[in-house]
């Protein structure tokens, strides 16, 4: 995968497997463990229709309240939380996507790299990105978001975690039309950016996605659809954090096309695709704005496929 003298064809083949080698979550979740780490949990807890411990995913605070456990336990982040209807982050694919960064910059197995240096692009109120690249890899992270009270959110986080103080950083965007502009500053480096777009073109559309959300749960529970008069979004979101003008396709183009302006202050810029469609015309873009190198790296989570590209031109 680092091997950077591979063809084109080659390099932008998807690589196919499940959760990362070095993810701790690949044996799925301890519930016993977790609730006698976060005792908060226990409610949540039930025997589900295959006889396994499991929550309900479609409850908004169980799956906060998950999180919060699996943070506490797995990577030493005490009370963390978001506002109500904040976006809320599958742990361990978000974990994935930092595992992938560290093989994409070089991390030799075992070596912490604390000089690494990683940009959020739109961190939310979770930060989640930063906050897990910080605890498992040491790493100096800097969070942007265009939401002051998501930035707020998160400096709470960080003021509950010390050890966070001197390595993670936040920076508000005033100018939703820029993404890299106004954060990335004069003579600064980055060694790897990460993102994950609003994917959605719309609340309608957003609202629409977390129905069928809703009504797959219920299916993998043996039930009817869930109820549709008001769909409860279990993993939040709170506007620029599900959906923008033009979606993700859009975002995309920008986030690309301003990526060439700071091509020199960032080795590897990268992003997730959630839509498969959206890949093609995003390379496309790179390519054309004469990147040295393009990635795509495929992960899966259960049943859910998704993409990271990313892409550099050093």
């Amino acid at each position: 995968m680092n091997n950077l003298h591979r063809s084109e064809k080659d390099r932008t083949k998807p690589v196919r497997k499940g959760l990362h080698p070095k993810n701790r979550h690949n044996q799925g979740y301890d519930f016993p463990a977790l609730v006698k780490n976060h005792p908060a949990l226990a409610p949540h807890v039930k025997t589900n229709a295959y006889g396994e411990l499991s929550i309900d995913f479609a409850d908004p605070l169980a799956v906060k309240t998950l999180n919060a456990a699996l943070l506490n336990r797995y990577y030493n982040i005490a009370d963390w939380d978001i506002p109500e209807g904040a976006l809320c982050p599958p742990i361990p694919g978000r974990a994935d996507y930092i595992h992938y960064m560290a093989d994409l910059v070089g991390l030799e197995p075992g070596h912490e790299k604390p000089n690494i240096k990683l940009l959020d692009i739109g961190t939310g109120a979770n930060g989640i990105y930063p906050l897990l690249a910080c605890q498992i890899y040491g790493w100096q992270c800097v969070g942007s978001d265009i939401n002051l009270q998501s930035l707020e959110n998160i400096e709470t986080i960080i003021a509950n975690n010390p050890t966070l103080k001197d390595r993670f950083t936040l920076r508000m965007q005033h100018d939703k039309n820029h993404i890299f502009e106004g954060i990335i500053q004069a003579g600064e480096f980055f060694d790897v950016s990460v993102c994950n777009p609003p994917f959605h073109a719309s609340l309608d559309e957003a609202l629409k996605g977390s129905q069928r959300k809703l009504n797959n749960l219920a299916r993998s529970r043996g039930e009817q659809k869930a109820d549709t008069q008001s769909p409860t979004l279990n993993f939040g979101g709170m506007g620029a954090e599900l959906w923008c003008k033009g979606g993700e396709q859009l975002f995309l183009k920008k986030l690309i096309r301003e990526s060439q302006v700071y091509s020199t202050q960032c080795r590897w810029f990268s992003s997730l695709v959630s839509k498969a469609d959206n890949v093609k015309p995003a390379k496309k873009l790179i390519r054309k704005l004469g990147a040295a190198d393009i990635r795509e790296i495929e992960m899966k989570q259960g049943n859910k496929v998704t993409r990271i590209l990313a892409w550099t031109f050093i």
